[in-house]
């Protein structure tokens, strides 16, 4: 078994996400101790953010940082344990709103595609969208 950031990287269907993680300057970070949970996006969820929007944030590695850090929360858990919350903190700061929807558990507007998935450093579920945390929402809106 390997850490979230290794076993990731070996998925096709995240190397967007995995380039964003190096990018933002916290592959290091999500390969040391744990647990964590993180939701990472699928390649195609990023498809779904304005171009100029997700420049905008890609070209600030502070922004960077902070957009990937809040698809990480502390501790390890399941979908199951999600399932018995209402929102959890992140890493970044904010929090997530957590739902139960007819497509799957929601978190936020995304919808977890793949749950469960097992590392040595804790586990992460693939998501369908980006999650954006305000801050950096309010900040990339201002530039324009």
């Amino acid at each position: 078994m390997k850490n979230i950031f290794e076993t990731a990287r070996e998925d096709d269907r995240l190397s967007t996400s995995v380039r964003m993680a190096d990018a933002g300057g916290v592959t290091e970070f999500l390969q040391k101790r744990g647990p964590y949970t993180v939701f990472i996006p699928t390649d195609e969820a990023y498809t779904r953010i304005p171009e100029e929007k997700l420049e905008a944030i890609v070209s600030d590695r502070e922004r960077l940082a902070g957009m990937v850090m809040y698809h990480v929360v502390q501790g390890k858990l399941t979908t199951h344990e999600l399932a018995q919350m209402e929102a959890i903190r992140t890493l970044q700061g904010d929090h997530l709103d957590i739902a139960a929807s007819p497509e799957g558990m929601r978190l936020n507007d995304a919808v977890i595609i793949q749950p469960d998935i097992e590392c040595t450093n804790g586990m992460y579920h693939v998501i369908d969208r980006v999650l954006i945390p305000r801050a950096v929402e309010a900040r990339v809106e201002r530039s324009f």
